[in-house]
C-alpha cells in the first residue's frame, strides 16, 4: 500500500516522473498509516482490543445489519464521496491550470488517495471484523478459525486495484510522459476500482442479510433506500468515465458520450429496478442527480474551477420502470435486454435533448447514426449484465450455460464499441487559416477558413478551445459560409494558455494550433498567435497531450497497456466469481426463475424482491 504514495511526489522535470526525495517521504507516511491499521487488525483478531468490535456493533444496531457489514458500508460511502470530489476537482484543476508544480501541490490528490485508501480499508474491515459470527454462507476460509465474507474480499480487491494505479501512474509518466487525459490507462484503474467496489458492497450487504434476519431497526423503507443509494453510487462511478465530455474538453469522438451514458444507465438502472423493486430505478437516478449536482457546485462556483455538466438519466429510469410494468420483470434477463433496448433508443433521444440544454457540446446530427447504433448495442449488453448482477445477488443466477456467455458477449460488445469510438482519422493536406483581431491584447476574435472546406461538412463541432491558462474557454464557432467560421466570444492567446482550433466531423478528429506557450520542461517552442496564420491539421493528441512522448518504442507502449488490461480482467473475473459464489451458496437453484409474488400490501415503492429480503 505504501507504494501508492509515489503519486504524491513532485516531478523533475514536471512533465514526467516523481522526485525521489518526496517519494521516500510520502511512502514513509503512507507506510506508517498502513502499519498502524495492520496492528489494529491483528489486535482485534487476537482479542487484545474490543473497541473496534463495539464500534461495529453500534453501527449495526443503528442500521439493522451485522457490524461487519454496517461499519465497512459507512466507511466505503465516505471513501467514495471523498474520492469522487477529489477526482472531479483534480480533473478541473488540470483543465484550468495544466500540469501540477508537483503532485504535493495539488490538494485534490490528497482527497483521491485518502478516498481510495479508505475503500481498501473498508474491504479489509469486513474481512477482519467477524470473530464469533459466521459471515454468511458464501464466506471464504482464511484459517481454521477465520472465515471472511466474500464481499469484503471483493471490496478490498477493488480498492487495491485502484490504489495500484497510483504507482503505475508514476511509472507510466516516466516512460511515456504525462498523458493529460482522463482515459490514460492508469487513470482508468483509479476510476474503475472505486466504482466497481460497490458491487462488492452489494455482495457484502446480501451476505449480511443471509447471516442475520432483518432487524426491526432496518425497516423495508430503510432497506430500499440503502439499495437504491448503493446503485446510485454505482451510476455515479460509471459516469466518471464521461468527465472529459462533461467539462467540454473530450479527446475522443463524440459518439462515445451517448454510448457511455447508455452503458451506465443500462447496468445501474436495470439492477436498481430488480434489486430495490418498484421505484428503484428512478430513486437511483435522483440520487445521482443530487450528488453530482452538489459536486459540480463545489468544484465550479465554490472553488472557482471549470464546472462539469452531467447526464440526466431520469428519462431512462422512467423507461426502465415502464418496461417493468409489462410483466417482463418476471423474466429478469429478458427484462434487462428489453429495458436496455429502451434505454439505448428512447433514453438516448432524451439525453440528446438534455445535451442541447445542459452540456457544453450538444449532440449534432453528425453523431446520430453511428452513436445510436453503438448506444443500442451497449445498452442491451449492459442491461443484461445488470440483470445478471441482480439475480446473482438474489441467488437465482441462470445456469452457467446462459450466464457466462451472456457476460462474455456483453464485455465483447462493450470492447468493440469502445474500440470503434476510439478510431479517428486526420485528413491529408488539410489546413486552417486563422485571422486574429486583438491578439496583441491577449484576447482575440477569430475568423477561420478551412482548406478544403469539406473538412467540416455537417460537423459534430468546429470550436476554439483555450485551456490550462487559468480557466477554460470552449467557443463553438458560428458558420458564415462553406468552410468559413467566426468566433462568438474573445479567446485568450497569451501567457500559459493553450489555444487550439478543433474539428470533429464523422471519423475525422483533428486540430490546428492557434497559440501554444514555450514549455522548457518538454523542450517545446512557442507557437505564436499571429494576426494571420495558415497551419496544418494534426492529430489532436499531439496538441491536447503535448507533454506525452510519442516517440517511444511501440512494443513498450503495447506491453504497458497489456499489463493494465490484465489487471482489469483480473478484477472483472474476481467480481464475477464473487457474485457467482454468493448465488451458489444462497440460491434457490439454477435454470428457470420463478416469478416474484406481488408486493406485500402497504409496502408500496419499498417492496423488496424475494431473495433480497
Amino acid at each position: 500500500m505504501s507504494a501508492a504514495a509515489v503519486v504524491l511526489a513532485s516531478s523533475t522535470p514536471p512533465a514526467g516522473g516523481a522526485a525521489l526525495g518526496e517519494v521516500f517521504a510520502a511512502t514513509a507516511g503512507v507506510g506508517l498509516v498502513t502499519l498502524v491499521l495492520f496492528g489494529i487488525a491483528v489486535a482485534h483478531r487476537t482479542r487484545r482490543i474490543t473497541w473496534l468490535g463495539r464500534f461495529a456493533t453500534a453501527a449495526g444496531a443503528r442500521t439493522g445489519r451485522p457490524g461487519w457489514v454496517a461499519l465497512p458500508s459507512l466507511l466505503n460511502t465516505v471513501a467514495l464521496l471523498t474520492a469522487l470530489f477529489g477526482m472531479l476537482w483534480d480533473i478541473s484543476l488540470h483543465i484550468g491550470q495544466g500540469r501540477d508544480e508537483g503532485p504535493l501541490a495539488n490538494p485534490a490528490h490528497y482527497f483521491i488517495l485518502v478516498g481510495l485508501f479508505l475503500v481498501f480499508t473498508a474491504g479489509m474491515l469486513a474481512i477482519v471484523l467477524p470473530l464469533d459470527d459466521e459471515p454468511g454462507p458464501a464466506a471464504v476460509r482464511i484459517t481454521r478459525t477465520w472465515r471472511a465474507p466474500v464481499g469484503g474480499l471483493l471490496v478490498a480487491g477493488a480498492g487495491f486495484y485502484a490504489l495500484l494505479g497510483f504507482p503505475l501512474d508514476d511509472v507510466w509518466h516516466r516512460l511515456f510522459g504525462q498523458d493529460v487525459t482522463l482515459w490514460g490507462p492508469t487513470h482508468l484503474m483509479l476510476i474503475t476500482g472505486a466504482g466497481l467496489s460497490l458491487i462488492g458492497m452489494l455482495v457484502l450487504e446480501q451476505e449480511g442479510r443471509s447471516a442475520t434476519p432483518l432487524s426491526h431497526a432496518q425497516t423495508p423503507v430503510v432497506a430500499w433506500l440503502l439499495r437504491t443509494f448503493a446503485l446510485g453510487g454505482m451510476l455515479i462511478g460509471l459516469s466518471v468515465f464521461q468527465a472529459e465530455f462533461d467539462f467540454g474538453v473530450p479527446q475522443f469522438r463524440l459518439v462515445l458520450q451517448p454510448m457511455m451514458i447508455a452503458a451506465a444507465a443500462g447496468l445501474a438502472l436495470v439492477a436498481a429496478r430488480l434489486i430495490a423493486g418498484p421505484g428503484g430505478a428512478v430513486a437511483c437516478a435522483l440520487f445521482f442527480l443530487v450528488i453530482r449536482g452538489v459536486m459540480s457546485l463545489l468544484v465550479g462556483p465554490v472553488l472557482g474551477e471549470p464546472t462539469p455538466s452531467f447526464p440526466l438519466y431520469v428519462g431512462s429510469a422512467v423507461l426502465v420502470e415502464l418496461v417493468a410494468l409489462s410483466g417482463l420483470i418476471r423474466r429478469p434477463l429478458l427484462f434487462g435486454v428489453v429495458a436496455g433496448l429502451a434505454v439505448g433508443t428512447v433514453g438516448t433521444g432524451i439525453e440528446a435533448a438534455w445535451s442541447w440544454f445542459a452540456m457544453p457540446l450538444p449532440w449534432t446530427r453528425d453523431v446520430w447514426v453511428e452513436g445510436l447504433i453503438m448506444s443500442v448495442a451497449v445498452a442491451v449488453a449492459a442491461g443484461a449484465c445488470g440483470a445478471l448482477l441482480a439475480e446473482g445477488l438474489a441467488g437465482r443466477l441462470p445456469r452457467p450455460g446462459i450466464a457466462r456467455p451472456a457476460l462474455v458477449a456483453s464485455v465483447l460488445v462493450l470492447t468493440a464499441a469502445t474500440a470503434n469510438g476510439l478510431y479517428a482519422t486526420v485528413p491529408d493536406g488539410a489546413r486552417a487559416t486563422v485571422a486574429l483581431t486583438g491578439a496583441e491584447t491577449g484576447l482575440a476574435s477569430a475568423q477561420v477558413t478551412l482548406d478544403p472546406a469539406t473538412v467540416a461538412d455537417g460537423p459534430a463541432w468546429v470550436q476554439l478551445t483555450a485551456w490550462q491558462g487559468g480557466g477554460l474557454v470552449v467557443d463553438r464557432l458560428e458558420r458564415t459560409g462553406p468552410g468559413t467560421y467566426r468566433s462568438t466570444e474573445p479567446i485568450p492567446v497569451d501567457g500559459d494558455w493553450k489555444t487550439l482550433l478543433r474539428v470533429h466531423d464523422g471519423r475525422t478528429l483533428t486540430a490546428s494550433p492557434v497559440f501554444l506557450p514555450q514549455d522548457d520542461a518538454i523542450q517545446a517552442e512557442q507557437v505564436p498567435a499571429q494576426a494571420r496564420s495558415t497551419r496544418a491539421f494534426v492529430p489532436e493528441i499531439a496538441l491536447l497531450q503535448r507533454e506525452r512522448q510519442l516517440d517511444v518504442p511501440a512494443w513498450s507502449w503495447g506491453l504497458a497497456n497489456l499489463v493494465v488490461l490484465l489487471c482489469s480482467i483480473a478484477l472483472i473475473v474476481a467480481l464475477a466469481w464473487g457474485v457467482g459464489r454468493l448465488a451458489r451458496r444462497t440460491g434457490e437453484g439454477t435454470g428457470s426463475i420463478p416469478p416474484p409474488p406481488s408486493p406485500p400490501k402497504g409496502a408500496g415503492a419499498a417492496a423488496l424482491r424475494p431473495g433480497l429480503a
